[in-house]
């Protein structure tokens, strides 16, 4: 399935029962709920997705499931963050094999590469598969940042077609559309630059608290991209609060806690992560409860969607 790169692509959360494996049953009931939302994709084993406890055998089980539920309706994305590129080029293989549509991919991670290392080791990935591939630039939660010079040689590779822009500066947007234009498609990865980032010309949201809000996330991007600015505000600034769940070390525990407030998740982490405690549980409870209590109304973003095309 082609990816285009564009819309809002949820990194969906893992969902897990008490005793530790996988509850598939919960997981089917998000990724439904994303799908009638409206995303264009789902990206799964990033932070949110918990990718660092799971087993070789527990993505492939999701991307089976994944591919599964939605049905041919949108492009399934596995996300890469390996240690070596042996480990990523076979990630990668493994990822077609089960039915991936694309991959989005971390620089090396534990070892800090230099600019040449990083480059070469997105490179071999990409000349390794077919599959399209989303660079993820986060220099401040993984302290290498891919440069404009860098994604001009990467940009080689006609199958690396796309970047999550965390690097919470919204003037990349601007820059990387100044000297790539459409070849570089830019995916905002920071919950609370979603709308900024979409007003600066970024084609879509990798989003974080869709996985418990998913027709609000759609509604303001569909809103934004048809030009109704001051709707697509209004419900911004409703969400922003929540928002502000996905930039903290605990974003899962959080967005997990405003998935069990939605009815489409549970609470269950897996360890060493634990679920919140004491009075930063109250406060992320507080901040959820009354977000819920004052969820807006949204007006027929579907409409906006089917209008445009």
């Amino acid at each position: 399935m082609q990816v285009k790169w564009e819309g809002v692509m949820p990194a969906v959360t893992t969902k897990f029962n008490e005793n530790d494996t996988l509850d598939l049953k919960m997981f089917e009931v998000n990724i439904k709920a994303q799908l009638d939302a409206g995303v264009t994709g789902i990206i799964l084993g990033g932070t949110l997705g918990e990718a660092s406890t799971l087993t070789d055998d527990e993505k492939v089980t999701l991307i089976k499931e994944t591919v599964r539920i939605v049905d041919h309706k949108i492009p399934v994305i596995i996300n890469i963050a390996e240690q070596t590129t042996k480990g990523a080029i076979e990630a990668a293989a493994i990822a077609k094999e089960n039915g991936a549509s694309g991959l989005m991919m971390l620089p090396p991670m534990r070892y800090k590469a230099n600019d040449f290392e990083t480059v070469t080791y997105f490179k071999e990935v990409a000349n390794s598969t077919d599959l399209p591939i989303m660079i993820y630039n986060n220099p401040v939660d993984y302290n290498i940042e891919v440069t404009l010079d860098m994604f001009e040689e990467l940009l080689k590779c006609n199958n690396i077609q796309a970047v999550k822009e965390s690097t919470r500066d919204i003037s990349n947007v601007t820059r990387i559309k100044n000297r790539f234009g459409d070849r570089l498609k830019v995916l905002t990865g920071v919950d609370t630059l979603g709308l900024e980032s979409i007003f600066m010309g970024a084609d879509g949201w990798v989003a974080g608290l869709v996985c418990a809000f998913p027709a609000e996330t759609v509604a303001i991007y569909e809103l934004a991209k048809a030009g109704k600015n001051e709707a697509a505000i209004a419900i911004y600034r409703w969400f922003l609060p929540l928002l502000e769940l996905d930039i903290s070390p605990q974003l899962v525990q959080n967005i997990k806690l405003a998935e069990v407030a939605t009815k489409i998740g549970t609470e269950t982490v897996r360890a060493p992560r634990l679920p919140l405690q004491g009075k930063e549980r109250k406060r992320v409870l507080k901040i959820i409860e009354e977000s819920v209590k004052s969820r807006p109304q949204l007006p027929n973003y579907k409409a906006l969607k089917a209008t445009a095309i």
